[in-house]
Parts: structure tokens; C-alpha cells; sequence
């Protein structure tokens, strides 16, 4: 059935909306847009399959590659679901050793990371997901990596080391510790979570601490915009 306008003249078809409302030119760029960020998307998906698929050909020629796509921001992690699940807390912690002018240096005290990312956390209705995980999962990673002498496990271990100390550079940036760092120390502090009123149970709630070596800061381990690195004061 015919539609007409006010005018009483026979109406055009309707205006086009989506993609079809475009010209020619931007459906083509929407299209290959969309073409680009659903393949991007299959890969990703086909990359974490692999990486929590049980060993077969795929994962044993392309491991390498895998690994290098999914760790560390995509790294899977079912310790909620597992048979024992963690009953501790572990707050990882810093301290860093700066110059303070001419050849004196000094060593701050330890800075407890993990504290910071709670404190952002708590009362927020919307958690930033850097103030959740990244640390967190950052630490998972690095640790895992890492042997019982604290010496990393080949390629995964270099990685890790370094995305821990990018980490570590970003949030002591918001520090003023009296001059640029020359070198920072980590360590983790596991606390057993203390056992419920109506238990009997006596669980020790004293912090264990685990001790990595000094790391000498240079400009890799500056994100941008960080200028409190040596590298970065001295230019």
C-alpha cells in the first residue's frame, strides 16, 4: 500500500538507519571495521581455547605463541573452583632505594601495594579492573614463573619479572620518596585467614614473608609517563 505525505504527493522510501543510513564510502569502512574486530575476536577465543585445552598437536607446535598472546592479562585461572581453595591472603609489598642527593642513597620503607589496591576497592560500586587484578594476577604469574631459589623458569620468568617491575615503577610513581629510584625490592606477605568464631580451630595469623633479590631500575621498566626512574631523572 502506497504511503503519501502532507502534501498529498506519493512518499519516498523511509531513510535508512544502521549501517545502511551511511554512504557508501563509511559502509565500506564499517564493514571491514567489523570484518577486522570479529576476526580479532575469533583469534583471541581460539588463543585462550588452546591455552586451557588439555595437551594435543595444536598446543605443542604453537605453545610459544600461545603463551605469548594469553600471558599475562589473559592468563585463565580456576583456583576459586579447585579442590582446596586458597585460604590465605597475600599482600605483595615494595620498597626502593633512591638517591637523595649527590652519592647518598636511601632506602624507604616497605609499601604495602596490595593495601592501596583495597583501599580503591572498598565502598567503590564500580572497581577499576587494574585495581582488581592487575597486581593480583601480575604476582599469580610472576611466582608461578619463578623457582623455590627465586630465579625465573626461562622466557615466562623474564616476562613476568619485567611486567612486575613495570608495575611496581607505575604505582611508585604516585610516591614522593625523596629522589629518583635507583633500586626496588619485592616480597610477598601470606596471612592464613583466621578461622570462623563457631570453629575450634587455631590457625596462625603471623605474616610469612618471601624475599626477592634487589632489582637495579633502568628505562624498560618506566612505563610512560613515569619519570621517576633513574634513567628518566637523569636525562
Amino acid at each position: 500500500m502506497d504511503s503519501y505525505d502532507d502534501q498529498g504527493g506519493k512518499a519516498g522510501p523511509p531513510p535508512g538507519v544502521g549501517i545502511s543510513g551511511l554512504s557508501f564510502r563509511y559502509q565500506v569502512v564499517a564493514a571491514v571495521s567489523l570484518a577486522v574486530i570479529g576476526l580479532l575476536a575469533c583469534g583471541h577465543v581460539a588463543m585462550v581455547f588452546l591455552h586451557v585445552a588439555p595437551s594435543n598437536t595444536l598446543t605443542k607446535q604453537y605453545g610459544k605463541a600461545v603463551d605469548g598472546w594469553v600471558y599475562p592479562e589473559f592468563e585463565q585461572n580456576w583456583k576459586l573452583f579447585a579442590p582446596n581453595p586458597l585460604q590465605q591472603n597475600i599482600a605483595v609489598e615494595v620498597r626502593a632505594e633512591t638517591e637523595a642527593g649527590g652519592s647518598a642513597r636511601r632506602t624507604s620503607a616497605w609499601i604495602d601495594l596490595s593495601a592501596e589496591d583495597g583501599a580503591a576497592i572498598q565502598g567503590n560500586v564500580l572497581p577499576s579492573h587494574v585495581d582488581q587484578n592487575e597486581l593480583r594476577r601480575g604476582w599469580d604469574f610472576f611466582v608461578g614463573s619463578h623457582d623455590d631459589q627465586n630465579r625465573p623458569n626461562g622466557l615466562r620468568g623474564q616476562l613476568s619479572e619485567s611486567y612486575i617491575r613495570r608495575i611496581v615503577m607505575l604505582r611508585l610513581a604516585d610516591h614522593d620518596l625523596g629522589g629518583p629510584v635507583v633500586r626496588i625490592q619485592v616480597r610477598s606477605a601470606t596471612t592464613a585467614v583466621s578461622s570462623p568464631p563457631w570453629s575450634t580451630e587455631k590457625i596462625s595469623t603471623r605474616p610469612s614473608y618471601r624475599v626477592y633479590p634487589w632489582w637495579t631500575v633502568d628505562a624498560t621498566d618506566l612505563p610512560g609517563g613515569v619519570r621517576n626512574g633513574r634513567a628518566e631523572a637523569h636525562r
